[in-house]
């Protein structure tokens, strides 16, 4: 039973994130009120963020600040409760990576066994993330000013992508032959998340269409013959393949004993990121230039 100090301290914790949010909206309004020449309502926002966050709202504690900045407290901490657990194939040793500071395998190369969070070179296991929010009238109305789709089944859901860079990727597994058959540098793969007023749906990339579970019956998909969008409960996994980075949601087989726990993965916003980073050159073609970026039920990878 809760004793009489608990619930005083509860209650307290309550007035307290009330008070919080009311000197938050009113510092919002005041800066607001200064003028744009004066501060840009992005870093109103910023700083709003940052002190909700610090007030607990929305269970959001859990987020990292600069989730609250982009998404706000509520969907930052989806975005948090949402982050995969990442499950590799035994034998695989490429980790996730932040592409603005490695874009060579061998600093992306980390344990070949166990739980890894972050490469033998430092390079901390990360996922870029971006949110498309269809739930309401008002986030469907600033998703259509970024010309994001929220439209016929996509109404009333929220999406959240998490895509994972690697350095190169190959099909094949024969990488020492001449040409390395399906090899090429930089390799952008994803999760997606679709949450619904049901429950949350997942789905993983696999070169140009989705999968839910491995096997044989998803080769078609790995690769590449096939597009679907292969969406299935959420099972709170990304299972990578090595050499492609192929991945699928579920498996009976594989236990977690090699992953990188959800909680150790840097989830960044690309929503944040500058100019200079959106312009990089890849191979292949980045997660903000696909179809799917703004359209959130787009079969293609």
């Amino acid at each position: 039973m809760r004793t009489a100090s608990r619930q005083n301290e509860g209650q307290g914790a309550v007035e307290w994130i009330a008070l919080v949010s009311l000197v938050t909206l009113l510092f919002v309004a005041v800066l607001a009120g200064l003028g744009r020449g004066f501060i840009g309502t992005g870093v109103a926002n910023a700083v709003a963020g940052r002190l909700l966050f610090a007030a607990a709202l929305a269970d959001s504690c859990s987020s990292d600040p600069a989730l609250v900045a982009a998404y706000g407290p509520e969907l930052a901490g989806r975005v948090a409760d949402n982050a995969p657990e990442i499950v590799y194939e035994a034998g695989m040793t490429a980790l996730p990576v932040d592409f603005r500071s490695c874009r060579d395998i061998r600093c992306g190369e980390g344990a070949e066994s166990g739980s890894v969070w972050a490469s033998d070179t430092g390079r901390r296991a990360t996922a870029f993330v971006h949110v498309v929010d269809c739930r309401t009238r008002e986030s469907r109305g600033a998703a259509a000013q970024l010309r994001y789709d929220c439209t016929g089944p996509r109404t009333g859901n929220a999406y959240i992508q998490f895509w994972l860079y690697y350095a190169d990727s190959s099909t094949s597994p024969w990488t020492d032959l001449p040409g390395r058959p399906g090899f090429h540098r930089d390799d952008w793969e994803g999760y997606q998340i679709r949450i619904g007023p049901e429950g949350a749906d997942a789905r993983a990339t696999s070169h140009n269409g989705y999968d839910y579970r491995g096997g044989p019956l998803n080769w078609p998909s790995d690769a590449g013959l096939v597009s679907r969008s292969a969406w299935g409960e959420s099972t709170g996994r990304l299972y990578v393949s090595d050499g492609s980075h192929a991945g699928h949601v579920y498996e009976s087989s594989r236990g977690g004993t090699h992953r990188t726990p959800a909680s150790d993965v840097a989830l960044i916003p690309i929503e944040s990121l500058g100019p200079e980073a959106r312009h990089t050159p890849f191979a292949i073609v980045p997660p903000w230039r696909k179809p799917v970026y703004a359209d959130p039920e787009d079969q293609g990878t």
